[in-house]
């Protein structure tokens, strides 16, 4: 036997006469919910960990581990408290699985999931009345918010949202107004950050023998999943939890604001909090994480610019992912669907397909969800991504760099998602639902809810102008600004870097997209005015980056001089 089943069974209460919850593994609090409210000996709570879903996509490994290691945790923590525990392991989906437990136990209880895939698997046992689902207090805001401050049909948008939901909370709100006279601080935010002060390292937790045994059976049993495997990175219990979010009100949030767009490759982390995992896991709740920001003596804009995050943008996605079932139901019509999750270009990357679960192949295999919608604005098409994203070299230091850092630790924060990552693929024409499954199984806090509103709808613009006014592009100048990603690259930022030609080719591609839109008519008259040969040059350079790219090939400065000369290139 496991310690954590020798653990959970010195401890377990009698499991007789109980009310049984399902605590999804983005639920791990008990401090929402009936958790926090009824008698813990009264209560039972079933977990499960689901080996099903972490096959059904290449998860990163260290995702796996926090995942896993903070729901075992969180059943030691119950069982301490008298609440009784069922931690079932299952091959199978979770209606599958839970199905068979509600003979035993009984009808459940389940706060509504935030993942719509989720909801989709069991939404059978919810219509046969063997699970009741009720309201996740875990949120700051409700759909009747979301509808009373942008409405109840698109084209949505953040900021005036986040006004709404700061007078209805009166977060950082004063006689009325706002705290500084203004919502969003975020023009003072946007500094390149040259080494002073210095980047806090990030926060280290003790061993623990769950986590531990977990990383060693991870390590055997998902050997086929990429990333690394760091257990003194990943925070587990409650404690650990409390300890990470110390750090971060010590050592990040005093000047997180003003370097909070800032990249760099000596500091993956520079003064983010980090706390995106463990708040979408409830390990940290939101509005206590609130509070204490709000209560702490800071500067207004890293006061303010780590509320927009939480109270704004973390609010919105989720209301506009649920408002469109997953941007299954657009302004333009239904996307298509992926009948499968994708692997996010492992398959490409490794030669191979992904197998995924036997379930999805065998007697559940009609009942499983599907693999997400399939938006595509610019009608780039299915499967074009490129091995770079998986480790192998772009010739693009800052690509290169924050790929690494990802597969490394599973996760890099905002701007190096959106401007780095999110950017590259939507200037060279990458398949924007391949990105979007390449986020999710990436980082430690990605789930449905999350990750396709900041890929699908923001990074690639897959979605139009459903909930932002304009996709986040940018040529080389910005990235040169923001970091010093350049100073290692074999290309000179202001002399042949490929980002700028891949900017200006991208507008003039994509053109007829954007007529009328009013923050991309600068960027529009610009390019117009670059002259034939130039313009002629940038779609060369596009089609020869992209194609090397994908191919797997990194791009040199030869190559491209040689592009630019209008000569054949040998590949």
């Amino acid at each position: 036997m496991s310690s954590f089943r020798e653990q959970l069974a010195s401890i377990a209460p009698d499991p007789r006469g109980r009310r049984w919850l399902f605590v999804n593994e983005d639920q791990l609090s008990d401090r929402i919910g009936p958790l926090s409210r009824d008698e813990p000996s009264t209560l039972g709570v079933v977990l499960v960990e689901s080996h099903w879903k972490a096959r059904r996509r290449p998860y990163h490994r260290q995702r796996l581990l926090t995942v896993w290691a903070n729901q075992r945790h969180f059943a030691l923590e119950q069982a301490e408290r008298g609440v009784a525990v069922r931690h079932v392991e299952s091959d199978r989906p979770y209606a599958a699985t839970l199905g068979s437990l509600v003979e035993d136990l009984g009808r459940l209880t389940l706060m509504e999931p935030a993942e719509r895939e989720l909801r989709a698997d069991v939404q059978p046992l919810v219509d046969a009345g063997a699970l009741e689902v009720v309201e996740h207090e875990g949120w700051l805001s409700s759909p009747e918010d979301f509808r009373d401050a942008v409405g109840a049909t698109p084209p949505w948008r953040m900021d005036r949202f986040y006004r709404y939901l700061r007078r209805k909370t009166g977060i950082l709100m004063q006689d009325g107004g706002p705290v500084g006279e203004k919502y969003s601080h975020d023009a003072e935010n946007r500094l390149p950050w040259k080494g002073d002060p210095p980047a806090p390292d990030p926060p280290t937790f003790s061993d623990d023998v769950v986590k531990d045994e977990l990383a060693v059976w991870i390590d055997r049993e998902f050997g086929d999943h990429p990333g690394d495997l760091d257990p003194d990175a990943v925070p587990a219990t409650a404690a650990d939890a409390r300890h990470a979010w110390e750090w971060a009100r010590r050592n990040a949030l005093p000047v997180f604001g003003p370097y909070e767009d800032a990249m760099s490759t000596r500091s993956s982390t520079l003064f983010h909090t980090r706390s995106s995992t463990l708040m979408n896991l409830h390990r940290l709740l939101p509005r206590e994480v609130l509070d204490d920001v709000v209560a702490l003596d800071l500067p207004l804009a890293s006061q303010e610019g780590f509320v927009r995050q939480v109270l704004g943008w973390r609010e919105f996605v989720r209301h506009v992912h649920r408002e469109t079932d997953g941007f299954r139901t657009l302004p333009s019509g239904e996307p298509g669907v992926a009948t499968r999750p994708g692997d996010g270009g492992w398959s490409v990357w490794s030669g191979a397909d992904w197998p995924g679960p036997d379930a999805d192949t065998g007697p559940d295999a009609d009942t499983v969800p599907d693999g997400g919608a399939r938006p595509d604005l610019f009608g780039v098409g299915e499967g074009a991504f490129a091995p770079a994203y998986w480790g192998v070299q772009s010739g693009l230091a800052c690509l290169d760099h924050v790929v690494d850092d990802v597969w490394r630790e599973g996760w890099s924060h905002h701007i190096t998602r959106l401007m780095v990552l999110g950017n590259l693929a939507t200037l060279l024409d990458f398949d924007p639902r391949a990105l979007t499954d390449w986020f999710w199984v990436a980082y430690t806090d990605a789930w449905d809810w999350v990750v396709e509103p900041n890929v699908l709808g923001m990074a690639t613009y897959a979605v139009g102008g459903l909930m932002t006014t304009k996709p986040y592009v940018s040529g080389t100048p910005y990235i040169h600004r923001m970091s010093d990603y350049c100073a290692g690259c074999a290309f000179d930022p202001k002399k042949d870097c490929p980002i700028s030609n891949l900017y200006w080719a991208f507008l003039d591609r994509h053109r007829a997209h954007f007529e009328g839109n009013h923050r991309m008519a600068m960027p529009l008259r610009s390019a117009a005015k670059r002259e034939p040969d130039k313009r002629a040059e940038d779609a060369r350079v596009f089609g020869f980056v992209r194609s090397r790219l994908l191919d797997g090939v990194a791009v040199t400065p030869d190559d491209l001089r040689a592009v630019r000369r209008r000569e054949d290139v040998e590949r």
